[in-house]
């Protein structure tokens, strides 16, 4: 079971990293008023990246505190994808 568990936290940093790239490459995008691709790094963060991310951690979930701070970090994550979402004006 540790190996899964070990395998399961680098995939959760993974996405950690990935979600906080596509944010820093969103930022970048409506300072450009590049609209097309900001929707596209919206959609990829919250089909894609979140979801995937929160399969993991509920996968992981039997265990340890960790999984309260990942939570955390979700709920993060998706306020400021909706903020996004507003600023662009995207339902």
């Amino acid at each position: 079971m540790a190996k899964r568990d070990k395998r399961l936290k680098r995939a959760i940093k993974s996405y950690k990293e990935e979600i906080e790239t596509h944010f820093k490459k969103l930022d970048k995008d409506i300072l450009e008023d590049d609209e097309i691709t900001a929707r596209y790094h919206i959609k990829e963060i919250d089909r894609s990246l979140i979801a995937n991310m929160e399969k993991k951690i509920e996968t992981l979930s039997k265990k340890n505190k960790e999984i309260l701070e990942n939570k955390e970090l979700l709920d993060k994550y998706r306020k400021k994808l909706e903020e996004y979402k507003k600023k662009l004006l995207i339902e």
